[in-house]
């Protein structure tokens, strides 16, 4: 702990608490580097317990605390000024592995989860694209992955939570014990409490998959086949992208995967009836795990040029179907290949709304609903053009939210108190009904500024 601060003995901890230099800064960045802001100490939890003492002697104090997985946040939600930041990374444990269940520690990533299940022919529902997040970071927001269209977020698909609630206790939650409490926590953005840990259920896992880039000649074309394959069970995963071309303006991709668990299915079938321009259509089998984790290569190039370390000033949000065409089309007019780098991209994906369950998970009422993602990459650091874009991702987010849309709260933007309550609805009476009955002292994530 820092020693410029007056104050009371630290708990008893079978971890401890780092307070120099090194770590505090470390905790005071993100995968954004946008956002910075230095707690007075850093948690090492060894246990559940440290996770909950530290709260308790924090809204003791008035101070604020944070849990922090791998730090993947894009604008410092998960930092704390002056008060404790949780290292959640020293709790990953995976537990009580069975054929339909596996518990893990909030910690863990999902890699890690997989590398305990697969090789029992296991694996969860819906995962997120990237996996290198931790699970409980991942719940606290929902968790979107390639399943989701059909299968819902990965918080849709856990069946208890174990969480230290802002005064301190320890409490589990699921759908049948201490529901309110769960749905509160579930992308709930850590306001109530802090995820310890989870039971996941297990599905059989594919041995392979059958993939397909297929190239569109525009918008339109892309969005009308999406469409199509919402309304039909041949494939189990639909992705949308936008990238510059070479010569200028947009290419239109869409990624389709068919899951294989035997012999592969015939091309032509699964492609039936598609408009994409086939000649250009890019066919692979792959391993599953090797499907799963096809974000390295991008993470490598990424570290290969030193743009990892560099600011990433993502905007991610929802729009309905009856409004995508016209906002996307109005956000690309608005876009130039510097908005989004070299290898940026704006992401758009079909997602049935009936498969998130989630209630804070805020999606807008169509039946079929778009993930839309600037996925922006910038070559530089420079901190001028990192807030030129952050300015761009606000008015695109009013843009959005103004045809109905809504925000999926991992994006690079600033967020008033006024705006969390637009955001959230009518969900956001039973969030606060759940702050004030389990965080009444506003300790937990003041990142997000949602209260």
């Amino acid at each position: 702990m820092s020693p410029t601060r007056n104050r009371p003995s630290l708990p008893s901890l079978d971890g401890g608490i780092r307070g120099d230099d090194r770590a505090r800064a470390a905790a005071a960045d993100d995968f954004g580097h946008l956002a910075h802001r230095t707690p007075e100490g850093v948690l090492l939890p060894a246990s559940a317990e440290d996770v909950a003492a530290t709260v308790r002697w924090a809204a003791a104090q008035g101070r604020r605390f944070a849990a922090q997985g791998n730090r993947h946040s894009v604008f410092g939600r998960a930092q704390v000024r002056d008060g404790i930041v949780a290292d959640m990374r020293r709790l990953r444990a995976i537990h009580d592995l069975q054929d339909d269940q596996v518990v893990v520690d909030a910690g863990a990533t999902w890699r890690e989860v997989l590398t305990a299940t697969l090789p029992r022919g296991r694996v969860p529902p819906v995962l997120p694209d990237y996996l290198d997040l931790s699970v409980g970071g991942t719940l606290s927001v929902g968790g979107v992955g390639s399943r989701t269209w059909r299968q819902g977020t990965v918080s849709d698909n856990v069946l208890e939570l174990r969480v230290v609630i802002g005064r301190g206790e320890q409490v589990s939650c699921s759908p049948a014990r201490n529901p309110r409490l769960f749905d509160a926590v579930r992308a709930g953005l850590g306001q109530v409490a802090v995820i310890t840990g989870a039971t996941l259920p297990l599905v059989p896992a594919p041995r392979q998959v059958r993939r397909f880039l297929l190239s569109y000649p525009d918008l339109a074309t892309l969005l009308g086949d999406q469409r199509r394959l919402t309304r039909e069970p041949r494939l189990e995963a639909v992705q949308g992208a936008v990238l510059a071309a070479p010569a200028g303006g947009w290419t239109f991709r869409l990624e389709v995967v068919k899951e294989l668990s035997g012999s592969s299915p015939d091309d032509g079938e699964l492609l039936a009836g598609l408009a994409d321009d086939r000649p250009l259509a890019q066919p692979s089998t792959l391993p599953y795990l090797d499907y799963l984790d096809r974000l390295a290569a991008l993470e490598q190039a990424l570290r290969a040029t030193g743009q990892w370390w560099f600011p990433h000033p993502w905007l991610t949000t929802f729009v309905g179907g009856a409004a995508v065409e016209p906002v996307v089309a109005g956000e690309l007019a608005e876009l130039t290949p510097a908005d989004l780098g070299p290898l940026g991209q704006v992401a758009i994906s079909p997602i049935l709304r009936q498969s998130v369950r989630s209630p804070l998970l805020r999606l807008p009422a169509d039946r079929l609903c778009y993930a839309f993602n600037l996925i922006r990459l910038p070559p530089t650091d420079d901190p001028n053009e990192a807030r030129r874009l952050v300015t761009a991702n606000r008015a695109a987010y009013e843009r959005v939210r103004d045809a109905g849309g809504t925000l999926y709260p991992v994006s690079a933007l600033p967020m008033s108190r006024a705006d969390w309550r637009n955001h959230f609805g009518a969900a956001f009476g039973p969030l606060g009904e759940a702050k004030d009955a389990h965080n009444p002292g506003r300790v937990l994530t003041p990142g997000y500024e949602v209260f």
